[in-house]
């Protein structure tokens, strides 16, 4: 997918919000953010009972109403106008592959981190195609993919003491209308700011930064978020 200023963007506010993956931490904070914010949202996930369970979950969860329902990851991806992929790395490649035709002509929203742990922390895995995101680029070809929220603290996001996680979201992407519509997403959450970020090629090293940023809340204790200054 190239640039392109011609490209439709979603009317973020009415748009629905699908989550693959969406029983993950990760994933359900995402989505309880958005539905708060007033989307309608779509947890998926291999097993429809998982996803509506946690769908359940989250609305019984909250004060006030919110629009969260459980499918499996092929109907979530095709009802969702806008869809994150929050799966793990391992199985990313496979669940893109059998999702190419329910994503065609989407916005989709890749923040998965391929990242490795041993004894000495985490590390930041080779990707053949670049970064997840370039793998993900390459299998939906005739999707509108874009990189975010990699770096989101999937705590801070469930948290119901917490209203407003202080962050800026990297959204990276070749089409610019896509990764305009995906920085308002990101601002429709509280404290979180979306800042364009690049080109697809350079996802590699924001997903990888994710590696330092858990050494960080490792060492200090914390749930730390980035900021960029001089906006």
């Amino acid at each position: 997918m190239t640039t392109t200023e011609d490209s439709p963007r979603a009317d973020v506010a009415a748009a629905s919000v699908a989550v693959l993956g969406g029983t993950g931490d990760q994933g359900r904070g995402l989505a309880r953010r958005l539905a708060l914010a007033g989307n309608t949202v779509y947890l998926g996930s291999r097993k429809p009972e998982r996803a509506q369970q946690a769908a359940a979950e989250l609305v019984e969860g909250e004060s006030s109403a919110i629009d969260v329902r459980g499918l499996d990851n092929t109907a979530a991806a095709a009802a969702g106008d806008i869809v994150i992929v929050a799966v793990p790395w391992d199985g990313h490649r496979e669940l893109l592959q059998g999702l190419v035709e329910p994503l065609a002509g989407k916005i989709v929203v890749d923040c998965v981190n391929p990242l490795g742990f041993d004894e000495r922390g985490p590390f930041p895995l080779e990707v053949e195609e670049g970064s997840a995101a370039q793998q993900a680029e390459q299998i939906l070809v005739d999707s509108r993919v874009t990189a975010a929220f990699h770096h989101v603290s999937a705590r801070l996001l469930l948290d119901p003491d917490v209203d407003e996680v202080e962050l800026d979201v990297l959204v990276l992407g070749e089409d610019r209308a896509a990764t305009d519509t995906v920085r308002e997403l990101a601002d429709r959450i509280p404290g979180v700011r979306g800042v364009f970020g690049g080109r697809l090629r350079n996802a590699h090293q924001v997903e990888a930064l994710t590696a330092n940023i858990i050494a960080v809340n490792r060492r200090y204790k914390t749930h730390a978020g980035i900021r960029i200054t001089g906006l």
